[in-house]
Parts: C-alpha cells; structure tokens; sequence
C-alpha cells in the first residue's frame, strides 16, 4: 500500500530532532533546497505511520507550505505517479488559511502574512499589500470550499484518504458539510494537530516554536493509526 502523505512543517518534521526545517538550512543538504531534513524526516508522524501500516510512504510535506501547494502536488503525485494499481490511502494536514503560491518567473513561492517571506524585487510591493490585507473570513471560506470539492473530487475516484488541520480550523463556518470518516473534527478547534497535542501534554521544542519533537510525532502516529483503523480507511 502507498501511503501518500502532504502537508506543511508541521508533516515535514520541522525541528523534530535538531534546529532545521529546509534541508538547505544545513550545510550538508545545501542540493536538497526546501525539501525536509531528512533527519526530521524520519522522526516525523507520517514516516512513524507508514511503518505502523507496513506501507510505502511518500511525503510530498514542504515547511512553510500553502494549501495550494498541497493540492497542486498531490494531484500532481496521483495523476502522473500513482498508476492505480496500488492500494493508496491519502493523508493531508491542512496548513493556515491566508497562504498562498505564487508562480514568478517559473518558480514557486509559498508567501503568508508573517511579513517576512522572501519574494522577487518585482513582487515585495504585491507581498506588502497581501500581508496588510489579509481577510481571514474569506481565506477561511475559500478553503473550506476547496478542501470540500477535493474531497467530493477523491471520494469520486474511490480514493480513501483523511484530513487534519494543523492550527487553523473551520469553527466559524455555518455551512457544515458531513466528511464522514474522512476529516478528523474540521470544525473543532479543539481537534486540529496542535491543540490535541497541547491537550496531551506536549509541548513545542521552544517558546517560539510551532514545532514539536519527536516523542510527539510518535504519539501523533498513534492518533493516526487508531484513527484510519477504528475507521476502517485501510
């Protein structure tokens, strides 16, 4: 079974065993640019997960990624990667709702509203407008529909897959759809990654950190293992 596996830093490891988050922010993985440290890599739930399921993993997770870079590769891994053939089970932690990507040039850019995200010199001034107009409510709204339509898009295919958000949630929004097994609690601020680890007594690796260790990755995998199996998802 392949076990297809997308998100943002949160999946990707970031700071699980040591500072790094981009592969290139070490020296020794300068070649291997925004992908994963493989160390963090390798202590990160999904990796965990696939183990526990004896399945092949593929992590397409990239750190400070959009949803929209989500979606983009994993339909790209499925359309030209994945044959058929092979049982799949998909597993995507949404990232914050106000990201977006950017093509410049023929390169992307996962931009948010930090405010400091690195652009092109042709597109600070755009990035300065999109950080000091972010609306929140129809960043929200925007990607309940998509993440909704991508759902409707998978469950056509007879593809079984589950969602998770990683800190943002779908609390505000009135038109609720029926997931099914598919989407752990998308209206539950209370069932998003981070709060559940906080609630299981984790905490991140620093203060100012989003990031959590390995220990919690491990504990994560077992949310998740339990959770595909109670569910019957594989």
């Amino acid at each position: 079974m392949i076990l297809l596996i997308n998100g943002d830093s949160h999946t990707a490891g970031a700071e699980a065993v040591n500072q790094h988050s981009f592969a290139y922010d070490d020296p020794k993985y300068v070649n291997m640019h925004r992908s994963p440290h493989p160390d963090n890599l390798k202590a990160s739930w999904g990796i965990k997960l696939s183990k526990m399921l004896s399945a092949t993993p593929h992590v397409l997770a990239e750190s400070a990624s959009s949803n929209k870079r989500i979606l983009r590769t994993t339909r790209q891994f499925l359309n030209e990667k994945w044959d058929g053939n092979d049982d799949i089970l998909v597993v995507i932690q949404w990232s914050t709702w106000e990201r977006q990507e950017w093509e410049i040039d023929g390169e992307w850019f996962q931009v948010n509203a930090s405010g400091i995200d690195h652009v092109p010199d042709s597109h600070k001034k755009k990035y300065k407008e999109f950080v000091a107009n972010v609306d929140w409510q129809e960043c929200t709204r925007h990607w309940h529909n998509e993440i909704w339509k991508f759902h409707n898009e998978l469950t056509d295919k007879n593809i079984p897959h589950v969602f998770f958000n990683g800190n943002t949630d779908f609390a505000q929004i009135r038109d609720q759809k029926d997931w099914g097994a598919s989407y752990i609690g998308p209206y539950d601020s209370k069932l998003t990654y981070h709060n559940q680890l906080q609630e299981l007594g984790f905490q991140t690796v620093t203060k100012d950190s989003y990031h959590y260790d390995e220990k919690a990755h491990s504990e994560w995998s077992k949310v998740m293992v339990r959770y595909i199996i109670d569910n019957k998802l594989v």
